[in-house]
């Protein structure tokens, strides 16, 4: 087996950011799988002389305690105590491991752990003009319900994002891991929607903080329902572009979801475009292509692209992509297509936030200056 390992790499003339996709060639053994891939990731930061901005892995549970062991083992001193973002999911095509996805920067300077509560939890990447934080598997406690859960999660969030004088306005990106989606989705919007108004996230109908955002169905390993990531940017103040509405879509809060269909903000070595996660809905929030997986890729594919368009983004300006397949019989239709597009994918089989969405895509991409 040879691992597929994607690397888009994006310079300045003083950092250099590096986007690493891995996935599985085919379906071999658990721990062959992993072991290839871990050693592929390491041997690719060594030689760029390389640090972990944040990482992200996609397993099922029978794969989780191979998957964790053997990249301690693969990485050694790469491995700062940030422990990655790991992802339940269904198993797929390529078996229980989905795939990893890196976001690493050379520079002279390393990023500076994070911690809260004495416990690493993201990292904070200094350069000239420039701050860029990364937070990583953010959750929380509480066995009473899922909303309380997720209101202590975004809170916990704040909290780390206070220590560095910063908070959600400061926010361009974030991932919202819901186990269970489909049972509480609508619930935990009303929760993201009060603590963004709060936040003065939600302003006036003419400027809105929303970050770009992906709410999918992945949860972390153990107790928690749900937990998030994010990136911010801390310097230039002020400087990211939140884009409610963009391409073919409205703005998502018209139908109670809190999040921006893009946004636009300085990263360590360029501007990156944040496409949020986009599925076959249309101008009127309504889903598109009921029971039929083909046009409901189509329409995410089109959807994602005149985003793209807008932010005068082309396909190889696309540094990161995740499909999100409902099941194994849509991720099949989807490799079919995915073959017209050669931006670096993940494919991940979970559920969608709607019963009747079968597909889900998210993209990142860089405006090369």
């Amino acid at each position: 087996m040879t691992v597929k390992l994607d690397i888009r790499k994006v310079e300045s003339h003083e950092n250099t950011e590096f986007y690493i996709s891995a996935v599985p060639d085919q379906n071999a053994p658990i721990k062959e799988q992993a072991a290839q891939m871990f050693n592929a990731i390491t041997d690719s930061l060594n030689t760029e002389n390389a640090h972990v901005l944040q990482e992200r892995i996609f397993t099922h549970d029978s794969a989780l305690q191979n998957v964790s062991d053997i990249r301690s083992q693969a990485y050694g001193p790469l491995d700062d105590g940030v422990p990655p973002t790991i992802l339940l999911c269904n198993q797929g095509l390529n078996g229980p491991f989905a795939g990893i996805q890196i976001h690493a920067i050379r520079s002279e300077k390393k990023p500076q752990v994070i911690k809260l509560h004495e416990k690493p939890c993201g990292r904070l990447f200094k350069t000239t003009g420039r701050e860029y934080l990364t937070l990583s598997n953010i959750s929380a406690q509480d066995p009473d319900s899922n909303t309380k859960q997720a209101r202590k999660m975004l809170e916990k969030a704040e909290t780390a994002l206070n220590l560095l004088d910063a908070d959600f306005l400061n926010v361009a990106r974030t991932w919202m891991w819901l186990g269970n989606i489909l049972s509480w989705y609508d619930d935990f919007n009303h929760v993201r929607n009060e603590f963004f108004t709060e936040r003065g996230v939600i302003g006036t109908p003419h400027r809105q903080y929303m970050p770009a955002s992906t709410g999918i169905g992945l949860k972390p390993p153990g107790n928690p329902i749900c937990a998030m990531d994010l990136v911010a940017v801390l310097e230039p103040e002020d400087s990211i572009e939140f884009l409610p509405a963009v391409g073919k879509q409205q703005c998502a809060l018209e139908y109670g979801s809190a999040f921006s269909r893009a946004s636009k903000a300085v990263t360590p070595a360029a501007v990156t475009v944040f496409v949020s996660g986009t599925a076959a809905i249309d101008a009127t929030g309504a889903t598109t292509n009921i029971e039929n997986p083909a046009g409901q890729i189509n329409d995410t594919v089109e959807n994602v692209r005149a985003v793209l368009k807008d932010m005068k983004c082309s396909d190889q300006d696309v540094v990161q992509a995740v499909a999100y397949c409902k099941n194994t019989d849509v991720e099949k239709i989807f490799h079919q297509y995915r073959k017209k597009l050669s931006w670096p994918w993940l494919t991940i089989v979970c559920d969608i936030c709607r019963p009747e969405l079968l597909f889900e895509i998210e993209v990142t991409a860089v405006i090369r200056q």
